[in-house]
Formats: C-alpha cells, structure tokens, sequence
C-alpha cells in the first residue's frame, strides 16, 4: 500500500487536515523503539478523479496517510525530529502542510523537502487566515517558483480539500539541488517577495485579545481568571454529569439488574464478595461494597469519567483556541526556577487529566536532566483529573477550604521541590523558542473528535485496571495478606501521619489507582484534617502502576528510581508535617 505523509511546522493544521482526509478511522501508534506517536490512517480516492498520464494513484485506489510529528527542519534536533524524518523516508508522496500566514518561515521545510526525490505537493492551510491580516498570496506564482503544486486549503471548514485530493495525481520531486543552511534563506526571500503582498489592516478582537495574553501585566490576571473559569467549568460540567446522567443510570437502571443476581449468589459467598462485594445495611451500595460490578464500575463510570469528560473538554479548547502556548510564555520565568522552560506547563498542564500523557510528553522537552524534573514534579504535585474527582467529591463535602488546603499543598511542595532540584541536579535549563499560533475557534467536527479519541483512551486504560485493581484486593482480603501489609506500614501511617489503622489499605491501593484509594477513604469517617493528610500524601506517594511504568519507560531504571525515592521521601515528610499542623 502507498503512503502519504503530512508534513510540517507545529501548529499549521496539519492534524485538521489529516482527519479531513481519512475521517474518522485513524490509529495513534508509537514509532518502533521510541515513544514518540504518530497518527495514521487512510485515504480512498473517488472513482470519477481525474487520472493523468504518469498519475501516481488509480481511480478508488486506497492509500495509507501518516500524520507525522511537526517539526521545523529535516535537519534532526529531538526524538520528534528523528522519527519525522524517518517516516519521510518510506513516503511516495509528501503533502506539505503550510501556514499560509507565515510563509517564509514554513518555506524553511518545505524547500529541504523539495531537495529530495519524493513527490511533494503544498498545502497552503489557513488559507482565509490571510485575508483577515492583510496578506495576499498569489498561488500559480508561488507553484511557478516551487515547481510544484500548490492548492490552498481551509482545513477547518474543508475549503480546497477536494481540490487536494484531485491534485495529489500531479504531484513530482521539487528538482532542487541540495543547499546549505544559509543559502535557503536568500532563496525564501526572493519566492516571498515575488508572491506574497501586503495589505493595511485593522486588528481584530483575537489579535487583541493576543496580545493582551502574552504582557505580563495584563496576561498574567487573565492567566488566573482563564484558570479559575476552567477548574469552575470543569467541576460545574462534571457535577452536572453525575447528577443528572451517571447516578440515574446507575441507580434506575443497573441496581435493579444487580440486586437480583447478588441474591443468587448469595451474600457472603467468595463470589459474591468478588462480584458484587459487601453490603451495606442490608443493601448494594456503589460506592462502599467495593465489588467488580459496583465499586469497580461505579468510581470509573459514574464518577471519575464525568470530571475526565468536563476536564478534556475545557483543555481541548484551550488547546485548539491558541492559548496554552500563550501561557507557556507567561510562566516561562516562573518554569526556569524550577529548572524547566516555559513550555514544560503543556504537559504540567495535561498531568491534571492524566499524569500517563503528561509524564510521555516531556519527551518535547530538550534534555534529560529537563524531563527527569517535569517527570518528577507531575508525577508528586499534578494530581490527575480521575483523584480530582476524588477529592472535589469526598473532601469538598467537609467544606471548601480543605479542597484548597490540598491544592495548596501541593502547588508548595511542586514550588519547593521544584527550586532544591533545580540546584541540586546537574545541567542547565535553555532559553524558550516557542511558535505562538493566531487565536482561532476550534472547528466543531476535528474538536469533538479529540475529545472522543482521549475519551476511549481513558476508559481502554482504567477500566482494566480498575477492575482488576479491585479483583486483587478482594483475593488478597481473602488470602489475609493485606493485615500482613497493614502491620508493616502500620507505625508510618498511625504514628506520622495520624491516620487510622484501617487508612493503611487505601495508601497501599493508591500503588494501583489514586481514585479508587481515595473512594476508600469515604467509610472510614475520617476527620477533615485527616482527609486532607490521607489525599494530600495519596497524591504524592508512589504513582498509579500505569504512570509507574510510563517513567521507566521514559526515564529509564536509574532516574526512574531516584524520581521514586523522591517521592517516597517527600510524600512521608509532608504528610508528617500536616498532620503536626492540623
């Protein structure tokens, strides 16, 4: 099968454009021996397309598309770099992906691509982005100088999609000879200077709301309000999703289901501790029998996946608006004292919906000793969205200000951590380069998209997990090896930490699933500085095994091992602490 591979700057609709032309059947892979991901999927060209001679795809051929890494260069500097310019390699076609608002800038890759042997073809994207800053680009013009074709493209709305596809046939190699790095530039401003035109005009409410964004007098308020508005829109959509969707099903339809197959079973009976665990007063109760079927179900479907949901939803379109990048700039002086640049809030930022992406996304980050401390402080202070939930849930029934007690907590030990590493471990942090794209509203269809594919991926991770989480603890309960487990941590967790005996299962279930430990701390009628002390130090203590294994995979053996040493030492000294102070 032929492939295709979109290919260009970061932030150019390159994504937009591959699901306008493979639809809805996509895959996310790993590229071998690395975990740098990209997209792949396919494209069947209609009956009636026009077929040239020397045409590279027949009428309703289908073909394979591969929407690879952005980058700025072939010219590899990272691991993203790398594997884009390994994927190239395998391409009989090239569709390069520009931004039509910054041309000499993104001809910077096109014309290294030319000066290769694979047919290329040019995306001019955005293309409606122009007319609204003034700038007019002659097309034929711009295909005469680049001996290629070039088709331009609104991938959000599909303008010039099906022109793409219709011109794919007519794509060849550029025909440049090869050129040294300095020799480009001259030639960028000479195909510019002969296509493109610019034209007076008046700023848009975007583009000043953009720059507002970016000043620190005025970005930084705004940063705090777009914060707040999102943790507000998050806990309002997902409350409303619990209260209104989740319990409804769970308690008008799935108990009635359950009810009669736990009198089967038989209370009391192995497997009906398993199944559907113990019961309370006489009756199921979702979220204190702790069976498969209940507890198992319920804490993923009912109430971690509605704050999953509300919380993708809101970063998505902080995503595609334009304004994490903004942000990144804002914090940039703030990240660098903690030995990071600004660009380490995206994955801070994801590390609230999962820690999983977060810690895999520090791979964008520009040397070890940068991952190693982004990977730590996510992995201790950004607690995901799934123990979010817990915590909204459980610890703001006792009141408001024990949620932000928690929250406060561990901002300060991220803060203080994050200053002691960046002496203590050896290297430097290197300035940030970052592209900042226009303000734009997502389009709806490649919006809800994502927000489906991250969906699905949350529910293919934790739904095992969990279940098998609570299949393992009710085995273990069984086989009595938990007391053992109790009496070992016992002196650490009753005499530090302040908590009850009983509070020793939940920490060790915290090693499997933070949300769920947090659920199991609802029955033992805790205290409210108790319940902050027990989140605060699940938080921190030892990450979920699926974050575990995303570290060793990331980190390797040796950082993986003082990043967990960090943690335990960390999690101990501060839960000791609260619990002096309350």
């Amino acid at each position: 099968m032929k492939k295709i591979v979109l290919m260009g700057n970061p932030n150019v609709g390159k994504s937009v454009l591959f699901h306008r032309l493979t639809g809805v059947q996509v895959i996310a892979s790993n590229y071998p021996g690395t975990t740098v991901g990209f997209t792949r999927g396919f494209l069947t060209f209609p009956r009636d397309t026009p077929t040239p001679d020397g045409a590279l795809f027949g009428p309703g051929e289908r073909v394979e598309i591969i929407d690879a890494p952005g980058i700025y260069s072939l010219e590899a500097a990272s691991r993203a770099d790398r594997v884009a310019v390994e994927i190239l390699e395998g391409a009989d076609l090239v569709i390069s992906v520009v931004d039509a608002t910054n041309l000499e800038r993104n001809l910077c890759l096109t014309l290294q691509l030319l000066e290769r042997e694979v047919p290329v073809l040019v995306a001019l994207n955005l293309w409606d982005e122009t007319r609204h800053l003034g700038i007019e680009i002659t097309p034929e013009k711009l295909e005469e100088m680049l001996g290629v074709p070039v088709v331009p493209t609104v991938a959000v709305s599909g303008e010039g999609i099906r022109r793409l596809v219709e011109r794919l046939q007519e794509a060849r190699p550029g025909g440049h000879p090869a050129r040294e790095r300095e020799e480009r530039w001259p030639e960028m401003g000479r195909i510019v200077s002969s296509c493109q035109f610019l034209h007076h005009h008046h700023h848009t409410f975007l583009q000043r709301l953009s720059d507002l964004s970016v000043m620190p007098w005025t970005g930084l308020p705004l940063a705090a309000l777009v914060l707040l508005a999102a943790f507000w829109l998050v806990r309002f959509i997902g409350e409303s999703l619990i209260g209104y969707v989740a319990d409804p099903i769970f308690e008008g339809l799935y108990l009635p289901l359950l009810e009669p197959l736990s009198e089967w079973l038989g209370p009391g009976s192995l497997l009906h501790s398993i199944l559907i665990g113990r019961l309370i007063d006489g009756e199921i109760d979702f979220l204190q029998s702790f069976g498969v079927l209940t507890t198992g179900l319920y804490v993923e479907l009912a109430m971690v996946l509605p704050y999953i949901i509300s919380f993708y939803l809101v970063l998505s379109f902080l995503e595609d608006f334009g304004y994490l990048p903004r942000l990144a700039v804002l914090l940039d002086g703030l990240m660098h004292r903690v030995g990071l640049h600004g660009y380490a809030i995206i994955p801070t930022l994801l590390g609230l919906g999962c820690n999983v992406p977060a810690v895999m996304a520090t791979r964008i980050l520009e040397n070890r000793r940068e991952r190693f401390i982004a990977a730590t402080l996510i992995s201790i202070g950004v607690p995901c969205a799934a123990l979010q939930a817990m915590i909204f849930g459980l610890v703001g029934a006792r009141g408001g200000q024990y949620v932000a007690a928690v929250y406060f907590t561990l901002f300060m030990v991220w803060l203080i951590l994050g200053f002691l590493m960046n002496r203590l471990v050896k290297g430097y942090s290197p300035e940030l380069i970052i592209e900042i794209p226009h303000y734009r509203l997502p389009p709806p269809g490649p919006f809800f998209k994502k927000l489906r594919s991250r969906i699905v991926a949350f529910l293919k991770e934790a739904l095992p997990v969990v279940t098998l989480a609570v299949l393992a603890v009710n085995l273990l309960y069984a086989l009595d090896i938990f007391n053992i487990l109790a009496g070992f941590f016992a002196p650490v967790v009753t005499v530090l930490f302040g908590l009850p005996r009983e509070a020793i299962v939940p920490i060790l279930i915290g090693l499997l699933r933070k949300d769920v430990a947090v659920g199991m701390l609802g029955p033992l009628n805790l205290s409210a500085g108790q319940l902050v002390v027990a989140t605060t130090v699940l938080a921190m203590f030892f990450p979920c095994i699926a974050t575990f294994a995303i570290l060793l995979k990331e980190l390797g053996w040796r950082d993986m091992l003082k990043s967990t040493g960090i943690m335990f030492v960390v999690a101990i000294l501060v839960g000791s602490l609260l619990n002096l102070l309350l």
